[in-house]
C-alpha cells in the first residue's frame, strides 16, 4: 500500500497526496477516484467544501505553521 502524506501549505490547503478515503460526518464518501493528490479547505470560505477553490488567496487567510523543532538539553 502506497504511503499517504498530508502537507500543510503556506497560507493555503492542506495537500493530501496518495490513497485516501474521504468521508463527512455520517459515514457518505467523497469521490475521489483517479486523483493523486486533493486539497482540503483550511480558510473555511471555499464554495466546494471540503475541498479548496482558491478562495484564501482573496479572503486574507493567513496560516504557516511549521514543526516546532526538538528543545536541545
Amino acid at each position: 500500500m502506497s504511503e499517504v502524506t498530508i502537507k500543510t501549505r503556506e497560507n493555503g490547503p492542506l495537500l493530501v497526496t496518495g490513497p485516501v478515503k474521504l468521508t463527512d460526518h455520517l459515514g457518505n464518501q467523497y469521490d475521489t477516484a483517479g486523483k493523486e493528490n486533493i486539497a482540503l479547505c483550511r480558510c473555511g470560505a471555499t464554495r466546494s467544501r471540503p475541498f479548496c477553490d482558491g478562495t484564501h488567496k482573496t479572503n486574507g487567510f493567513q496560516a504557516a505553521e511549521t514543526v516546532a523543532k526538538p528543545a536541545q538539553s
